[in-house]
């Protein structure tokens, strides 16, 4: 990292321009950024490739307070012509979830898909998830360099996701290359192009699944999620599709880097894995401890101000956009002790990181990320307590894309049997 991006030696106004560039360097570490931000502008407007005005939340008690704010609307309906602006038309379509929506809107398909998507469901996959774990594991070569993440991390998550909703088998490559396609397109007519081919395709294929599920339904949430809006009129079409959809996307995406991110940190630090993998009340520690200090969801989902508000001394205009940055906010020194370090030992971290978020929109999904995270990570380990990186840790490639959905690594070698 060159001396400009230590964050004492940056000024409020490079540490803002270096927020909105989403450069090559920025993405291989944000942190002094963020800090500098939390220390000089803690609600920072940015200035980023989209065009749209645009505010960052980098403090933890303003991101938590912010996350839960009514005044701070998920409802992009509500902002169309900043929502066109940056995702352009063909979204719409996918975007018509619990994900982008308030109360009493957001309630309801929440309720549906909570009564669905229920703890009992999630702690039942476990043997599965275990098996899929294993055979995975399986393929990999021990004593070849390897690059876990698309041998392991994004595959597992994956088929759990997919069975769960009950995706077909020989369906899932090209939905995750769609899926893939929508996570990590810029802003240039090209990309712009291809995003909207990827999410035209993956709202025909969605539409036709679901109407698969009606004539020939099966246990899958899908299946689910079908009867409910056929017998209760609970969903409309466009909803059932892009319920589908966001289930889908965030089911694997952020598991998958998140599997990523704590191999590579537990790696980088050998005295923190050897604690981890000390028994299974550890490791779940442990993986709250990575959540905080290297969340794949680096910053929320898009929220818009409903009315001129005013958070730590800055006017946010009504009708400007609004993102909290998760990873700036776990990092917040007013909130960890040493909060650049991981410490797998560190107290009550899952009750106060923000890495599931905040309030209503709190993710769902969580109880399964913790499941796959635990079954991953303890296998993996298990397996192969001699696992080496394949690169120096400071020479880690991470996510560069211009705007990216995760924050995560673009690769990861290891040598899974050093011996």
């Amino acid at each position: 990292m060159t001396q400009a991006f230590a964050s004492e030696e940056m000024s409020s106004e490079e540490a803002a321009a270096a927020a909105s560039s989403c450069s090559r360097e920025f993405r291989a570490n944000p942190h002094p950024v963020y800090a500098k931000l939390r220390e000089t502008a803690p609600v920072c407007p940015l200035s980023p490739p989209h065009g749209v005005e645009t505010y960052l939340i980098t403090r933890y008690d303003d991101a938590r307070a912010a996350l839960a704010d009514p005044r701070l609307s998920k409802d992009m309906y509500g902002a169309l012509d900043a929502y066109h602006r940056i995702f352009g038309d063909s979204s719409i379509a996918l975007d018509d979830n619990m994900l982008f929506s308030d109360p009493p809107k957001h309630t309801r398909l929440r309720r549906i898909v909570g009564s669905t998507f229920t703890p009992k469901r999630v702690e039942s996959l476990r043997p599965r998830v275990q098996k899929v774990t294993e055979e995975l594991l399986d393929r990999c070569p021990a004593s070849e360099s390897v690059d876990l993440l698309p041998e392991f991390c994004f595959p597992l998550p994956l088929v759990v996701i997919c069975e769960l909703l009950g995706v077909p088998e020989n369906e899932r490559k090209q939905a995750q290359e769609w899926s893939a396609t929508v996570a990590q397109t810029g802003f240039g007519p090209e990309a712009r192009k291809a995003l909207e081919v990827a999410e035209g395709n993956l709202r025909d294929y969605l539409v036709d699944l679901c109407a698969r599920k009606r004539t020939e339904p099966d246990s899958g949430l899908l299946s689910a999620l079908v009867t409910a809006k056929d017998q209760e009129g609970a969903l409309t079409d466009h909803e059932l599709v892009s319920t589908a959809w966001v289930l889908l996307f965030a089911g694997h995406k952020s598991t998958a880097y998140q599997i990523g991110n704590a191999v590579y940190h537990l790696l980088s630090r050998p005295d923190q894995k050897e604690l981890a993998l000390r028994d299974a009340n550890a490791m779940s520690a442990a993986i709250e401890e990575i959540f905080r200090f290297e969340t794949s969801v680096e910053n929320s989902t898009f929220r818009y101000a409903t009315e001129d508000l005013v958070i730590r001394d800055t006017l946010i205009p009504k009708g400007a956009l609004v993102q909290i940055s998760i990873t700036g906010a776990n990092r917040d020194p007013e909130m960890f002790a040493a909060p650049d370090e991981m410490d797998v030992r560190r107290p009550n971290v899952q009750a106060t990181h923000l890495a599931f978020g905040f309030g209503p929109h709190y993710c769902i999904g969580a109880p399964l990320a913790r499941l796959e995270m635990q079954i991953a990570l303890t296998t993996l380990f298990g397996r192969y307590p001699r696992m080496a990186l394949g690169v120096a840790p400071k020479d880690a490639r991470w996510l560069t894309v211009p705007f990216p959905a995760f924050r995560g690594l673009a690769e990861l070698p290891v040598v899974l049997d050093p011996s």
